[in-house]
């Protein structure tokens, strides 16, 4: 990834957490800021339904992003397919995916209004929840998509293909589709490879499987998952750590890569995501920390 110097945003929503007073109060700052350097600036709560038609109508050149990482994953599944680059301001915990801490908001809100950033597409998947022939369900997914057992601690069968071709019946909890940005999360915990951000693989990792394959497995971004649930009790599909959708016996999901990319705003070098890994591992989120 070549850092290039790109025009400056003029259309900027600043869209915050609604559960932080903090970020509503900082997004509230940010706005003024904007306005008073001549520019189209609108704060709105991240689940604002008039916001969020504005940006998917493309409305906006630029949206800053105030709260954790859970933030930034509803800001990429709002932003990615009208293509909307994100800059996060960090008032959550450990913010993996965002780039400004909210103590130096301005001296970076500044240098991305003079064009002195760069943007880093991230890789989308797209999974889809099938019951025999009929689609019931269909997600943009940043992190991970996780199919497994529900709120009773029994392991599931997943009937586990690759291309069309069978690999494995998984008995786990649960498995793991993630994408790059993913393998710093869920994946991670549950023992996964890190993989650089700017790749384009799909990574299947297991979770508490018993006598089934135990190793991650990365995949070709051109390869397409299918994963059929086999149990007589709960499951569930969960996306991006969201609400979990509820599965019956046979039901499938089938993830492959997404159309859509993510664009997240940049102004370190490029080599960032090494230099800051050590930092980040070193660290515990803050223990309640949700968005």
């Amino acid at each position: 990834m070549m850092k290039t110097k790109l025009p400056p945003p003029s259309r900027i929503a600043v869209a915050s957490y609604p559960g932080r007073e903090e970020a509503i109060e900082l997004a509230e700052d940010i706005a003024a800021f904007l306005l008073e350097h001549g520019l189209t600036a609108q704060h709105e709560s991240l689940y604002d339904e008039t916001l969020r038609r504005q940006v998917t109508e493309g409305a906006f050149d630029l949206l800053i992003a105030l709260g954790g990482d859970g933030t930034m994953l509803r800001a990429g599944h709002l932003c990615g397919p009208p293509q909307v680059p994100i800059l996060g301001i960090n008032v959550g915990g450990l913010g993996f995916l965002i780039e400004v801490t909210r103590d130096e908001w301005r001296s970076k809100v500044e240098r991305v209004l003079s064009g002195d950033y760069w943007l880093q597409d991230r890789m989308m998947l797209r999974a889809e929840h099938y019951r025999g022939e009929e689609m019931l369900g269909s997600w943009d997914v940043l992190n991970e998509c996780t199919i497994g057992r529900g709120e009773q601690v029994r392991p599931v069968h997943l009937f586990t293909e690759i291309d069309g071709f069978y690999l494995t019946t998984y008995v786990a909890d649960s498995l793991i589709v993630a994408t790059p940005t993913g393998s710093t999360a869920y994946a991670l915990a549950a023992g996964g490879p890190i993989l650089p951000p700017e790749l384009r693989n799909i990574l299947l990792v297991p979770v508490a499987p018993h006598l089934s394959i135990d190793r991650a497995i990365v995949l070709h971004e051109g390869s397409w998952v299918k994963v059929a649930v086999g149990t007589s009790h709960q499951a569930t599909v969960c996306i991006d750590g969201q609400l979990p959708i509820p599965l019956q016996d046979q039901d499938h999901v089938e993830v492959r890569a997404s159309e859509h990319t993510v664009q997240f705003v940049r102004l370190q070098e490029p080599d960032y995501f090494y230099r800051n890994l050590t930092s980040r591992m070193q660290r515990n989120p803050v223990v309640g920390d949700k968005e």
